[in-house]
């Protein structure tokens, strides 16, 4: 038998996406982004005898040219996610959360800060006040 050569894993060019793009259900989303605002709405420290570290989430409403959406940032994301800072979101997914859409970034995903972006977000489109009825969808 012979042997297979190794095969390289083929590092995939990201595909940039708009704010507008989003859908319920979907991951994998890459997007530049201002960051309008950042609320924190969780801060909890953790416990010394029990290991835990300190757990913050801030609810960002981010954006661009095409609309708006909220962003859930957790811990060290939380510090990233300034109003007015400029970040690329990668390999984000949408979370529903209360019949409404909401990016969020696991371990698998990145926020970075990175150039000021030049357009202007749109504010009057936002995903996040959109809300989502489940439909259960029967096969024949």
């Amino acid at each position: 038998m012979a042997s297979k050569p190794h095969q390289k894993t083929e590092l995939r060019k990201p595909l940039f996406v708009k704010v507008a793009d989003l859908k319920p259900g979907t991951t994998g989303h890459t997007l530049v982004v201002k960051v309008l605002s950042s609320t924190t709405v969780l801060q909890k420290s953790g416990s010394a005898s029990q290991n835990l570290r300190q757990t913050r989430i801030a609810e960002c409403l981010v954006g661009d040219e095409t609309g708006t959406i909220l962003f859930t940032a957790r811990n060290d994301q939380v510090d990233l996610m300034k109003a007015g800072a400029t970040v690329n979101i990668r390999n984000s997914k949408i979370d529903m959360f209360k019949s409404s859409m909401r990016l969020a970034v696991d371990k698998w995903g990145r926020v970075e800060v990175t150039e000021p972006a030049t357009f202007d977000v749109k504010e009057t489109n936002n995903l996040s006040l959109v809300e989502y009825e489940l439909v259960n969808v029967v096969e024949e």
